[in-house]
C-alpha cells in the first residue's frame, strides 16, 4: 500500500525565476561543488560581510539550495526530532517568505550529533524536493505549496538504522531519485515527481550507507549511481532497469560524483574510473590509496583533485594518475564537503571555521573565517554569495557594497 498525500495548491503567486548560478541539490546543480563566482567575499566575521544572519525553527546538517531569489532549507524539531520543517527565505533580505511543517511517519532516532534533517533538498527549478532521515519525502512548489507527501516507511517499514539516514535525493527528468540504504529495507527509488507515486524500486545491499546518489558519465539517457560498501549499482533513471555493476569496497559517507568524462568514488582511497567501451561495468583509470576522503566529498578543478580527510589534511592530487601535488593541514575536523568559486576553496570545519585556500599557490590559506555553532552542512554558492548553515542557522556572506 502507497502512503501518498496530495493537496491541491490553494494559494497562488507569481513563480520565481529560475536563473542560470541557481544551486539546486547537494553540492550544486552539476553535483560538482563547482561555481564560476570570482567575486566571493575570502574575509568575514559576525558583522563583516554578512549579508544577513536566519535564525532555525529546529536543527539538522542539510546544506541549504538556491532557487532564483529565494533560498530553501530543512531542519526539524521536536523531543523526538519528529516535527519536519522546509523553510523559504529570500535572498536579498534574509526575511523568512514561507515555512511548512510536517510530522514525520518513520523512524526519527538518529546520532545525537545530527537530526531528522540531514538530507539536502533538490529542485527542478519549478519544485521542490525535501527528504528526511525518517524516510518522509515531500514535494512543494517554489510558493511552498504541497503537491504531495510520501511516508516511505509506511511501505517499507524496516527502513532505517540506528543513526539515522543522510542520503539527499537527486532529480532527473521529472523523476525523484532516493537512496534509502540501510541494514534493513534497503532500496534506490524513483518517484514520479507529478504525483508522488513509485515509479520503479531497486533492491540496495542490506548495509548501512549514507552517500547520495549520483549520474554517470558518458551515457546518452541518464543512468544513476547508488554506491555501497559493496560498490556500485547502475541504473537507467526513467525505469530502474539495472546497467551495471562494480564490486569494490567503497567508503560509506562519502558520495560518488563525475568529472570530465570520468567518475571518482571513495574506495581503497580514491578511485577513478572511465565508462566502458560497452555496457558492462567502467575501467579503472587509478586507484589511489593514499588519498582518504574521510566523510567529504572532493572536488575536481580541470586537472587536480582535490580531497580533505575528517582529521584536516587538504590533499591535491593529480586527476591524471592520482599523482599527489602537495599537502595542507587545516585546523579542525570536517564533514561538510568543500566548494570551489573560482579560484578558492571554501572548506568548513565542525566548529565553524571556513578555511579559505588559493589553489593557484599550493594550498596557501588565504584566511579562517569563524560564525558560532556546529557545521557540518555543504556550502552553497549562488549570484556572487556564500550560503553557510549551521545547526540552527543560515548565513549569506557576500562582500559589503
Amino acid at each position: 500500500m502507497i502512503s501518498l498525500l496530495r493537496v491541491v495548491p490553494l494559494v497562488v503567486i507569481m513563480p520565481s525565476i529560475c536563473c542560470g548560478t541557481d544551486w539546486l541539490r547537494f553540492r550544486g546543480s552539476e553535483n560538482d561543488a563547482r561555481s564560476s563566482s570570482s567575486s566571493l567575499p575570502t574575509h568575514w566575521d559576525a558583522e563583516t560581510n554578512v549579508a544577513w544572519k536566519a535564525e532555525l525553527p529546529g536543527r539538522g546538517p542539510s546544506s541549504p539550495i538556491v532557487v532564483g531569489d529565494h533560498v530553501y532549507v530543512t531542519c526539524s524539531s521536536g523531543a523526538s526530532d519528529e516535527r519536519l520543517h522546509v523553510l523559504c527565505f529570500a535572498v536579498d533580505t534574509g526575511e523568512e517568505v514561507w515555512h511548512r511543517q510536517f510530522w514525520a511517519t518513520g523512524r526519527t532516532f538518529g546520532h545525537p550529533t545530527t537530526a531528522n534533517a540531514p538530507p539536502t533538498p533538490a529542485s527542478d527549478g519549478e519544485r521542490i524536493v525535501a527528504f528526511f532521515s525518517s524516510n518522509d519525502l515531500v514535494c512543494l512548489d517554489l510558493q511552498g505549496n504541497l503537491g504531495w507527501y510520501r511516508g516511505l516507511a509506511h511501505d517499507w517499514p524496516k527502513a532505517g538504522n540506528d543513526v539515522g539516514m543522510s542520503s539527499s535525493p537527486i532529480i532527473v527528468d521529472n523523476v525523484a531519485i532516493v537512496q534509502v540504504q540501510n541494514q534493513g529495507d534497503s532500496f534506490g527509488a524513483g518517484i514520479d515527481l507529478q504525483d508522488g507515486t513509485t515509479r520503479w524500486r531497486v533492491p540496495l545491499a542490506r548495509t548501512a550507507s549514507w552517500s547520495s546518489p549520483t549520474l554517470a558519465p558518458g551515457e546518452v539517457r541518464p543512468v544513476v549511481i547508488f554506491q555501497s560498501v559493496e560498490g556500485l549499482l547502475a541504473c537507467n533513471a526513467a525505469t530502474g532497469a539495472e546497467r551495471w555493476r562494480y564490486e569494490a569496497s567503497c567508503e560509506s559517507i562519502t558520495s560518488p560524483f563525475s568529472s570530465g568524462g570520468r567518475l571518482y568514488i571513495a574506495s581503497d582511497g580514491m578511485t577513478a574510473l572511465t565508462p566502458s567501451q560497452g555496457n558492462g561495468s567502467p575501467d579503472v583509470a587509478w586507484g589511489a590509496n593514499q588519498l582518504n576522503p574521510g566523510a567529504a566529498t572532493p572536488v575536481v578543478a580541470d586537472d587536480r583533485l582535490f580531497v580533505v580527510n575528517r582529521a584536516g589534511v587538504l590533499t591535491c592530487a593529480s586527476t591524471a594518475e592520482g599523482k599527489i601535488l602537495w599537502r595542507k593541514r587545516l585546523s579542525g575536523s570536517f564533514w561538510a564537503s568543500p566548494v570551489l568559486a573560482g579560484q578558492h576553496l571554501f572548506l568548513v570545519n565542525d566548529s565553524g571555521t571556513t578555511h579559505v585556500v588559493d589553489i593557484t599557490a599550493e594550498g596557501t590559506v588565504v584566511s579562517e573565517n569563524q560564525l558560532d555553532g556546529r557545521f557540518q552542512a555543504t556550502p552553497a554558492v549562488a549570484d556572487d554569495a556564500l550560503y553557510l548553515r549551521s545547526e540552527h542557522a543560515l548565513w549569506k556572506i557576500a562582500s559589503q557594497r
